[in-house]
């Protein structure tokens, strides 16, 4: 496991994470960043002018990863511990990408008040048009909540759809997989 994990690293998470929008420069908010198996590539891509926040609410990760980035001497990623409220201490408008990748579902947000709670949240960050990646595991049609669901909260939250991607090479649980993610832009008019 360990192994596809530093392969993805290394070579296969600059193709991916170019092509869903990652740019030289950006500010980007790995929403769950777990270890960092994004955080790492995203950071590399960026560049010095960028910069990730890491947002965990699992310290012990959040302290793997930050010695990851050191040994590798990336000094743009921002450590951002969170309780796992929504709620975060970032700017407003201030974030060009946010990823939520294996976070909108089940587990981490089972209830919808919770999942509107973060993209309310997830708007107040993002810049005007800005970018919010979708990466949706565990959304099958079995569990609630569904993808269709999920996509309809996103839509009430005032972000459209953009880019849907099939076949996407992602890391997850260790295991590469052709994935789907989904990319939405941040409407100009909030509703609330």
């Amino acid at each position: 496991m360990k192994d596809i994990t530093e392969k993805w690293i290394r070579e296969d998470s600059e193709k991916s994470l170019t092509e869903i929008g990652i740019r030289k420069g950006q500010k980007v908010l790995d929403w769950g960043c777990g270890s960092g198996n994004y955080t790492i590539p995203i950071a590399r891509i960026i560049g010095e002018e960028g910069l990730v926040y890491a947002l965990d609410k699992d310290k012990k990760t959040l302290d793997e990863l930050m010695e990851r980035a050191k040994l590798i001497d990336l000094r743009n990623i921002q450590r951002t511990d969170t309780a796992g409220e929504p709620e975060i201490g970032l700017d407003n408008e201030s974030v060009d990408v946010v990823l939520l990748y294996d976070v909108l579902h089940y587990y981490y947000f089972p209830r919808a008040e919770d999942r509107k709670r973060l993209l309310s949240e997830v708007y107040r960050v993002l810049k005007p048009n800005a970018l919010l990646s979708l990466y949706p595991t565990h959304l099958q049609s079995y569990m609630e909540p569904k993808l269709e669901d999920v996509e309809t909260e996103i839509k009430e939250a005032n972000f459209y759809l953009e880019t849907q991607y099939s076949g996407m090479v992602m890391l997850h649980s260790g295991n590469l997989e052709n994935s789907q993610v989904m990319n939405f832009r941040k409407g100009n008019i909030r509703r609330e």
